[in-house]
């Protein structure tokens, strides 16, 4: 993994500092909100770069990518399965209706 000097921290979520060895475990299954968040904050906050984070977490940029984009439009809700797909039933019926 890459240095940066000096950033070293992120403010997660909750207020709590993240940093790479409170981040959630590289074997993580489950995504919970609080998981995806914190690592979303972490990115943003520079402790690890997305390809760091994808590489780490298995994941593809476009998964991260909507994770970021459900949190910059819906809050940490939009990050919940059952509100995104809330969210994009009425995203479609304001589209059909325009």
């Amino acid at each position: 993994m890459m240095n940066r000097p000096g950033v070293r921290s992120a403010i997660g979520p909750d207020m709590s500092r993240l940093t790479i060895v409170n981040l959630p475990p590289t074997t993580t299954k489950r995504w919970v909100i609080r998981r995806k968040a914190e690592i979303v904050a972490a990115v943003r906050g520079g402790v690890l770069s997305l390809e760091e984070a994808c590489s780490r977490y298995m994941l593809t940029a476009d998964e991260f990518v909507s994770w970021q984009a459900s949190i910059e439009q819906y809050g940490l809700a939009g990050l919940r399965t059952t509100r995104l797909q809330h969210y994009r039933i009425q995203s479609d019926q304001a589209r059909r209706s325009n």
